[in-house]
C-alpha cells in the first residue's frame, strides 16, 4: 500500500473555505481505480493540513494524477490561500496495526 502525505500550508482567513472546499469536493477520487481511503487531518497546532490518501500501488497513483479527473478536481484553486509551498511526501507501509 501506498500512502500519499500533502502537507499545505493555509492561511487562517481561508481555513473554512478550504475546509468547504474538501467536504463539497466531486469525490471523484473515491471512484478511481487503486483508491482506498482519504483522510484530511485539521491542524491544532500549526498551519499545515495534511491530507493522507492511500493507493493500492504507485502505479494507482500515478494513473490518478496524470487523468482528467485529477485536473477537474485541483482546477480552481484560489492560491492566496496559501501562505507557502505544499510539500508531497509518499510512503510504502511496510507495516500496520490496528483495530
Amino acid at each position: 500500500m501506498i500512502v500519499v502525505q500533502n502537507s499545505i500550508p493555509v492561511k487562517d482567513e481561508y481555513r473554512d473555505e478550504f475546509e468547504k472546499r474538501f467536504i463539497g469536493r466531486d469525490r471523484s477520487v473515491d471512484k478511481f481505480q487503486g483508491f482506498i481511503r482519504n483522510e484530511i487531518l485539521r491542524p491544532i497546532k500549526g498551519e499545515n493540513y495534511i491530507v493522507m490518501t492511500y493507493w493500492r500501488t504507485m502505479e494507482d497513483f500515478k494513473r490518478w494524477t496524470e487523468s482528467e479527473e485529477f485536473r477537474k478536481s485541483h482546477s480552481g484553486i484560489n492560491d492566496s490561500m496559501f501562505s507557502g509551498k505544499n510539500i508531497l511526501t509518499i510512503h510504502e507501509v511496510i507495516d500496520s496495526t490496528g483495530k
